[in-house]
């Protein structure tokens, strides 16, 4: 018996190794893929400036919290090898400081070389970041991880549809998406695309696109006028899919760019990658000659006004809750979110005086100073205290509010702690840190009933899918701030012209395809 049993263990061993060189064999032939990305839309009409810890910035797998498509039990989780390096997104805001870019880019380029080599790279990025001192920091960065992975490694590129793509981005990714909606409620979708195209290219063998065309289309529009909601966008964007979708082209991609930044790189771009030249090259420019036929069409998404008209409207609607965008400190667009000069006008209204007046959330302003004190005076209590205009004092002061501590909670990773005060018939509310508010869930948490009060004033441009749905009416009110919609009044020094719509009566640009070359080309 003892032969045999030595047989059978033989035969155990030998399966074990055979069956140990296939997970060696098939785990060796699933490409390696890093994750990288930084993101954030930086106004450069803002006086504020963004610092490292505003990325929140997160390494290693926790990274994969960001991607639900990448989940450990997903499909594409199981097609490569993951290297999650660091991926860092912020509420945008001001100008990123050269020494947070410079700390993050090198965190980023230390993990990325302790744990090459690499068969791709998905770069997960916004494409409005400014940093001091620095010109399309987008670029520089790419640039920054090829000296790093080198030109072989194939590079896609996700990125926010009111993003920048220079030429120099252009040339050093390989495969590059956006979103197709504004509001941008395909954004996990076109992540996830970016990740699909580029396995589909590692595992066909097929790698880099022979083609890629880059278009700048000279339109600078701020995403309030060209929401896919409405038209012309809508109609531009549905344009999209039927390129990408053709036979032989990877992808398409319209970017709208970003408004508030006064660099040359900020203006429209049409890009389209794939095999087929000639479909490459049509489907780009069909794109950006359609985008330039209706530069003339876009318009606000919704009706914009003075501050006094827009409180007009609400005062007499029976509609509610009656909806006013603040929109020139908007800080889901850059703006330093403290600019007291609407709230101020607010607090002066005779009508708002009474608790008994008209019901009005305001939401919301910065003031970490009467959060201090609120958590020591506690709910209920009186307070008086002065909040906002730390950063943009341009417009108006610090206000002294003076009113009823309604509510204190612990906020998001944004507020940090959230404070309402009763003063009249408003109220408002005021956070540790800026915060913009989207969802029903931001004011009942606070107790507040957003669906019974009469009018809402926020910190917002176009409305977000869960205020847009809850609106009553709605308005836009056009104020100041760091991205004040009144583009003519901003001072571009450094952008490209001419530019649509600021030279109105521009010619017939030269919209014509520019083929890019590959990462890996000497040209």
């Amino acid at each position: 018996m003892k032969p045999l049993y030595n047989c059978y263990i033989l035969l155990l061993v030998l399966m074990a190794s055979c069956q140990q060189g296939k997970n060696e064999k098939s785990t060796k032939e699933l490409p390696k893929i890093a994750i990288a990305g930084l993101g954030i839309e930086s106004s450069t009409f803002s006086p504020a400036l963004t610092h490292e810890e505003a990325f929140h910035a997160k390494v290693g797998d926790s990274i994969f919290a960001k991607y639900p498509f990448l989940q450990i039990d997903s499909l594409n989780r199981n097609r490569a090898q993951w290297v999650p390096t660091l991926v860092g997104k912020s509420l945008p805001g001001g100008t990123v400081t050269r020494e947070a870019y410079e700390s993050l880019v090198t965190k980023t380029l230390k993990l990325l070389k302790e744990n090459g080599p690499y068969d791709g790279l998905f770069f997960d990025i916004h494409g409005a970041m400014s940093v001091v001192g620095l010109d399309d920091p987008e670029g520089d960065f790419i640039e920054r991880i090829r000296d790093v992975i080198g030109t072989e490694v194939l590079i896609s590129t996700s990125m926010d549809l009111h993003g920048n793509v220079s030429e120099k981005l252009a040339k050093h990714t390989d495969l590059i998406t956006c979103y197709r909606m504004a509001p941008h409620e395909d954004a996990i979708e076109s992540k996830k695309r970016a990740v699909t195209n580029l396995l589909e290219r590692l595992e066909n063998g097929k790698g880099k696109p022979q083609y890629k065309v880059w278009i700048p289309v000279p339109i600078l529009l701020p995403g309030e006028k060209t929401s896919t909601r409405i038209e012309p966008g809508k109609s531009l964007y549905a344009k999209v899919p039927d390129v990408a979708n053709a036979e032989g082209i990877i992808d398409a991609a319209i970017w709208i760019g970003y408004a508030w930044a006064d660099e040359p790189r900020n203006h429209a771009v049409v890009m389209v990658t794939g095999d087929d030249r000639e479909k490459v090259e049509k489907g780009a420019e069909t794109l950006a000659q359609s985008f330039w036929d209706v530069r003339k069409q876009f318009e606000f998404v919704a009706p914009t006004t003075t501050l006094e008209e827009s409180l007009k409207m609400a005062l007499s609607s029976e509609k509610h809750p009656f909806m006013i965008s603040d929109m020139g400190d908007n800080p889901t667009a850059g703006g330093a979110g403290d600019v007291t000069w609407t709230l101020q006008q607010l607090l002066a209204r005779p009508e708002f005086k009474s608790d008994k007046g008209p019901s009005l959330i305001y939401a919301s302003i910065p003031g970490p100073e009467f959060v201090d004190k609120a958590l020591e005076i506690g709910v209920g209590g009186k307070i008086k205290a002065m909040a906002g205009a730390a950063v943009d004092d341009r417009f108006a002061g610090p206000l002294e509010l003076e009113g009823t501590i309604e509510a204190i909670k612990a906020g998001d990773v944004n507020a940090e702690v959230e404070v309402v005060v009763k003063i009249g018939s408003i109220q408002v509310i005021v956070t540790k840190k800026r915060k913009p508010y989207h969802y029903l869930s931001d004011f009942t948490n606070l107790g507040l009933n957003p669906k019974e009060t009469d009018i809402i004033v926020v910190k917002i441009g176009y409305l977000v899918p869960e205020l847009y749905d809850m609106r009553g009416d709605w308005v836009m009110a056009l104020t100041p701030g760091g991205v004040d919609q009144d583009l003519n009044r901003l001072g571009y020094k450094r952008i490209k012209r001419p530019m649509f719509p600021l030279d109105s009566t521009m010619a017939q640009p030269d919209l014509k395809a520019h083929f890019i070359p590959a990462s890996n080309s000497t040209e």
